[in-house]
């Protein structure tokens, strides 16, 4: 994960958030108010989020102290601690939030990726996120797709081509779409084709797409068609597809399953602060 990208974005959240100042902890406690916040766990599931804390609360205050008793990718039991940080209560107050939120949200999208491949465990499928992430953080939560143990799909509109169906009526067709996007596309980007019935499968195969994309396609339907696309030509399944349904895609013999359930609609993973004030706990640095 880009670092300096993190900071920049961590700047602008606390930015959001504390505006001119934090009133409420400014207000009531002074630098010299030093206390101690236990992030612990109340849920099951994949930790991801450990530079968050450790970034967003010494950006704040470089002076804080901070003990990570996880790393991205442990797994985490209902009352584990996650890490522990000492410091000015004002810094802690003003940060927990924010910290929090994203914290949260990271380690719910891990969890569902680590369920989603626990799916697809014995098949040659792998599991990828989609471009249906949260405006602002979809380095974070493609980073939190990674931790989970799944993969990234493409990371915007400028790392692949993706011809989908509107790409492909407006330019006339599957053949031109392609035609065109090859004349102009550099030799390290691939080129993908959304299909949804037979002969559109048939006139992505005869363009030469990278990757062809089964949209809205059955289990049965995929591995009806799978024998006919060439082994140089990826396949992916997408569209609809849920935890629940996505074993039964695995088992078609599809390559790549793009789901958008890891990012879209997760329920952030709940963690809590337990708080200890008015003298510091010697925590140790870290």
């Amino acid at each position: 994960m880009n670092v300096i990208k993190l900071d920049l974005l961590l700047k602008q959240f606390f930015n959001e958030d504390i505006g001119d100042g934090d009133l409420s902890s400014e207000f009531l406690f002074s630098p010299n108010d030093l206390g101690s916040f236990t992030f612990f766990a109340k849920d099951d599931g994949i930790f991801c989020g450990e530079q968050i804390i450790m970034r967003g609360f010494r950006l704040l205050d470089p002076s804080i102290r901070i003990i990570s008793c996880k790393r991205d990718g442990d797994t985490i039991r209902y009352g584990d601690t996650i890490a522990v940080i000492n410091g000015p209560l004002p810094v802690l107050l003003t940060g927990e939030r924010v910290i929090l939120n994203l914290v949260q949200r990271m380690c719910a999208i891990a969890t569902m990726a680590k369920r989603a491949m626990n799916e697809t465990a014995g098949t040659a499928a792998r599991v990828c996120d989609t471009r249906k992430t949260m405006p602002g953080l979809r380095m974070l939560d493609k980073y939190a797709v990674r931790v989970g143990g799944a993969f990234n799909h493409r990371s915007g509109l400028y790392d692949a081509i993706m011809l989908k169906d509107n790409h492909i009526a407006f330019a006339g067709g599957i053949t031109r779409a392609v035609s065109l996007a090859r004349a102009r596309v550099g030799h390290t980007v691939k080129i993908e084709v959304e299909i949804e019935t037979k002969a559109q499968l048939e006139e992505a195969i005869a363009a030469q797409a990278d990757i062809i994309m089964f949209d809205n396609c059955s289990p049965e339907t995929i591995k009806e068609w799978l024998p006919l696309v060439p082994e140089h030509i990826a396949t992916e399944a997408s569209g609809g597809i849920t935890i629940d349904t996505i074993a039964a895609y695995a088992a078609s013999g599809v390559a790549w399953i793009s789901l958008g359930a890891l990012t879209h609609s997760v329920e952030a993973f709940d963690i809590s602060a337990l708080v200890e004030s008015k003298g510091a706990i010697q925590v140790g640095n870290s």
